[in-house]
């Protein structure tokens, strides 16, 4: 009841703001050349996206800023986090994930200072918090929203076979042309 409040007054707050608002968000790159990763080291999200990201586009290269991602300690973290691969001046798209949890454990992604940071990336932000059926602050200022931290990973990079079928098709194309021409 009263988290369900703070968090209807903050959401109006900042989206009176305009820091949702949809002609502010960013397409994501079509090639990721570097990827941003801000979760926690130890957790199952943080896998479940390395291996989404090798299997769909092994040419990408992943940079992990490591953070908590629950608890009273963790909204400057994840600012910090974010930061920190913005600092960097190479990252094509950043990640932020966490698994699924109590709207407790979910909480610190509804706090205002990550919500700035989000609104503040130079560099796209892709959130992929909980199950499909959590929605936070984080996710309404972010450039795109994942249903799960495996989503997000999907929806940042390209499928390498798809990739594959199209250079197979072009290819196809090319050979096509190449013999009506000689």
């Amino acid at each position: 009841g009263q988290l369900f409040q703070e968090f209807m007054r903050l959401k109006a707050k900042l989206e009176g703001e305009g820091l949702f608002d949809e002609e502010r968000k960013r397409p994501l790159p079509a090639f990721p050349a570097r990827i941003g990763i801000v979760t926690s080291s130890t957790g199952a999200a943080l896998q479940d996206m390395l291996n989404t990201l090798q299997n769909r586009f092994p040419l990408a290269e992943v940079l992990l800023a490591a953070t908590m991602v629950q608890g009273q300690d963790a909204p400057p973290k994840i600012v910090q986090a974010l930061q920190t691969l913005n600092a960097i001046g190479d990252v094509d798209v950043i990640l932020l994930a966490r698994g699924g949890g109590s709207l407790e454990d979910l909480w610190v992604f509804n706090d205002e200072r990550v919500v700035r940071a989000i609104v503040t990336s130079r560099v796209p932000v892709v959130t992929g918090i909980g199950h499909e059926t959590d929605f936070t602050l984080s996710d309404f200022a972010a450039d795109v929203r994942a249903p799960t931290p495996t989503g997000a990973a999907v929806l940042a990079t390209p499928d390498r076979m798809d990739l594959l079928r199209q250079l197979y098709s072009l290819n196809a194309t090319l050979v096509d042309a190449l013999e009506d021409r000689l």
